[in-house]
């Protein structure tokens, strides 16, 4: 039996972290092996969203180009179609298409013709920072339009769609996959073993092993929740199964579009339009309620600051964590900035309300839609990165905001409610 060849991506990604001489001479090899083209100038962005990727510009031939590639651990070992941007495109979805593209395992990577425009992400962090009126609506009418056309695929496309299918959908390596053993196919495995079990969780007043913070109950600023992380993440494996994911039919998606991965591109005649790139898990047959998930985290609740900053969160918002009587209880004054509470409205009111009363009108909405949803919302920060304090880049405040915020994602409140849960009563067809 033949050996699974190793990931050139994988290997370049590593080495850009810690040799980055050696990792551009690499990446010079490897580009001019696939395009048969001689990169110049080939520089690599350090940008605090590549948590997964890597990217960059060079030049060849007179024109100036923007790489990308994704990178998932096993992917070497994978088969199936990679960056399926001509299924975005023929649906009616904005998308720039990659002038050059690899899909063979392990060298997956998409040239770009370099534009001018920032990402989504970097004039939402603006925002953030420095709130501005008209900018915010300008940005946030841009969402808007853009939900729009989704639902619209969305309408176009919502057809029933077979476990298998459902199973052969890349955006699975977003979220079951990272719970598995590749091998086996069981959890605990991945990211979900190697981030968590067994290790140490340091906040600002407690620290607590694996054992003790899996099955402590949780409070959020006096706010009780249902469920502990331990919990959460062994029904997260139960339900994100793609095998259950067929029941509540397919969709055309993106599947990864976080605001790293979306264009903003101002008109001449005013406002602003936004198109997206690196559709590494772009799909046909999309299951539905997984299709906006990372979108409706990574733009929203993953901001301002504590996911991708979290030494500038640390400087600008406060944390402590306690653990009595089984207990861990939360406090930190971290909130949504006006910008990107305003987009969570808009997601509500222009896509997630009327999509899911289109499943209902069609019986296909599950009755445990609610908790598979957050199931998903919850996998979004606890599986893109490692939110243990001390392991990569989070700090003792930012971890304590991290795991705060994805419980909050993944667990219902037993109280008067939060936010998530305000906007998931919002959504809910009559």
């Amino acid at each position: 039996m033949s050996e699974t060849p190793k990931s050139r991506t994988a290997e370049i990604r590593a080495l850009a972290r810690s040799d980055e001489p050696r990792a551009l001479a690499q990446l010079t090899a490897l580009l001019s092996e696939l395009f048969d083209i001689a990169p110049e100038n080939l520089a690599i962005n350090h940008d605090q969203y590549s948590l997964n990727s890597l990217n960059g510009f060079f030049e060849a031939d007179g024109q100036a180009y923007f790489f990308k590639f994704h990178q998932e651990e096993g992917e070497e070992a994978m088969t199936g179609e990679y960056y399926r941007a001509d299924i975005l495109a023929r649906a009616g979805l904005p998308v720039d298409q990659p002038v050059m593209m690899s899909v063979l395992p392990g060298e997956q990577i998409l040239v770009y013709a370099r534009r001018s425009d920032p990402r989504f992400s970097d004039v939402l962090r603006g925002l953030d920072l420095a709130p501005d009126a008209r900018a915010d609506a300008e940005a946030v009418a841009a969402e808007g339009e853009l939900n729009d056309r989704l639902l619209a695929v969305y309408h176009e496309t919502l057809n029933p769609i077979t476990p298998a299918q459902a199973q052969a959908e890349p955006i699975n390596r977003l979220f079951f996959e990272r719970m598995i053993e590749p091998a086996t196919r069981q959890a605990p495995g991945g990211r979900y073993r190697d981030f968590y079990i067994g290790q140490t969780f340091r906040f600002p007043g407690a620290s607590l092993d694996w054992e003790t913070f899996s099955t402590a109950q949780v409070t959020v600023n006096d706010q009780a929740y249902r469920d502990t992380f331990g919990a959460l993440f062994a029904r997260a494996a139960e339900r994100l199964n793609p095998i259950r994911l067929a029941d509540a039919g397919g969709v055309v998606a993106h599947g990864d579009a976080h605001n790293a991965n979306v264009w903003y591109s101002r008109r001449e005649a005013g406002g602003a339009s936004l198109s997206f790139f690196d559709p590494a898990f772009a799909g046909e047959h999309v299951p539905t309620l997984l299709a906006e998930a990372k979108a409706t985290f990574h733009n929203i609740f993953a901001h301002p600051l504590w996911l991708y900053d979290p030494q500038e969160a640390a400087q600008r918002y406060s944390a402590s964590a306690s653990y009595r009587d089984g207990v861990l209880a939360f406090e930190t004054d971290w909130d949504l900035s006006p910008v990107r509470q305003a987009l969570l409205e808009t997601k509500a009111e222009r896509l997630w309300r009327p999509l899911l009363a289109l499943l209902k009108s069609r019986d296909m909405l599950p009755d445990d839609w609610r908790e598979t949803l957050k199931l998903a919302l919850f996998l979004c920060p606890t599986l893109v990165m490692n939110l243990r304090a001390g392991a990569a880049s989070h700090n003792d405040i930012s971890s304590a905001i991290a795991f705060s915020v994805a419980l909050q994602m993944g667990s219902e409140p037993l109280g008067d409610g939060d936010r998530l849960s305000r906007f998931l009563d919002a959504v809910t067809p009559d």
